[in-house]
């Protein structure tokens, strides 16, 4: 009798652990039923709903008290150049330099190597001489003074020669210098021409007159180039002097532009045709609107008007070193 209740038992426990076993392997069966579904689902939603572009998340960083600007890459990249170089941000328009002649006179336009001329037959003179003085050009010492005065051949008609200048009591003036064309030896004897030289007072032509032009190349060495326009005062009243009757002029005048940043600077001089002694040339200079009316001349017609007639109105005396 006991032996057959311990065989029930065991049969009893046999069949409990069949059991657990059973219900264990349904339980693993059931899970990889469910994760193949899940996978047969993700496939199918991918495959009706395809992912064409990878988005890309912007986490926007929180603003630091002191906020650092950065510049533009390609403004890091470049060297540090000084002050006196940044001559401009804008083209400067071509032949900005070349004045515009109002007054009725004659007028003969003549471009050489280093300056162009407006002669005047009427009076064997210019009416105006303008070129642009680079600091490359300011500084050059390749070529030596020429010296030798001659008639400008591209001229049509009269021009003054030696002979109109002999014991008159007047320098040969330059009017665009020949300290400014060391550059070329070809603009060096062309500022020697004749159309390039007026009847000047010794003391005026040694004295401030040169001063006016030892400035004029520290100033394009200090700002990178000049515009430079400079000539006579014609009048009517004017005398005039040798065979080939040679104006001899009251007065000369010169202005100047120069570019800084994207304005114009500019100032101008007029100066009677003597000795001036120990004047101090800051003292002569005057805005380019009075030259004009005083010679029938619109220089710098080429700028933009606007910019034109601000830095022609005034001198901006920040703006030039003296």
């Amino acid at each position: 009798m006991a032996k057959r209740r311990s065989k029930a038992k065991s049969r009893k426990k046999k069949n409990q652990g069949s059991s657990l076993i059973s219900t264990i392997r349904r339980i693993f069966v059931l899970a990889a039923l469910v994760v193949i579904c899940f996978i047969g689902v993700l496939y199918v939603f991918n495959y009706l709903y395809p992912v064409s572009e990878t988005k890309t998340v912007v986490v926007e960083q929180k603003k630091t008290t002191t906020p650092v600007k950065e510049e533009p890459a390609e403004k890091k990249s470049k060297p540090i150049i000084p002050s006196v170089l940044k001559t401009t941000t804008f083209k400067i328009p071509a032949n900005a330099e070349i004045p515009k002649l109002q007054a009725k006179r004659s007028e003969q336009v003549i471009r050489h190597e280093g300056y162009t001329v407006s002669y005047n037959s009427d009076y064997k003179i210019a009416n105006w001489v303008a070129y642009e003085l680079t600091a490359k050009e300011a500084k050059s010492k390749k070529t030596e003074r020429s010296n030798k005065f001659v008639p400008d051949p591209a001229v049509k008609g009269a021009t003054a020669t030696n002979e109109d200048y002999t014991r008159t009591g007047y320098d040969r003036g330059h009017l665009a210098p020949a300290g400014d064309m060391k550059w070329s030896a070809k603009a060096m004897r062309e500022s020697f021409y004749f159309s390039n030289i007026c009847p000047q007072k010794p003391g005026l032509n040694r004295g401030i007159w040169k001063d006016l032009e030892e400035q004029s190349r520290l100033w394009a060495r200090d700002y990178g180039a000049l515009l430079i326009a400079t000539g006579p005062v014609i009048t009517d009243s004017m005398k005039q002097m040798g065979k080939n009757r040679v104006g001899v002029p009251g007065a000369f005048y010169k202005v100047i532009c120069y570019v800084s940043g994207n304005e114009y600077k500019a100032i101008a001089f007029i100066l009677e045709n003597r000795d001036y002694k120990k004047t101090s040339l800051k003292s002569m200079a005057i805005p380019v609107d009075s030259v004009e009316k005083v010679t029938g001349i619109d220089f710098f017609p080429a700028i933009p008007d606007e910019q034109e007639k601000t830095m022609e109105s005034k001198i901006d005396w920040d703006s030039w070193s003296f």
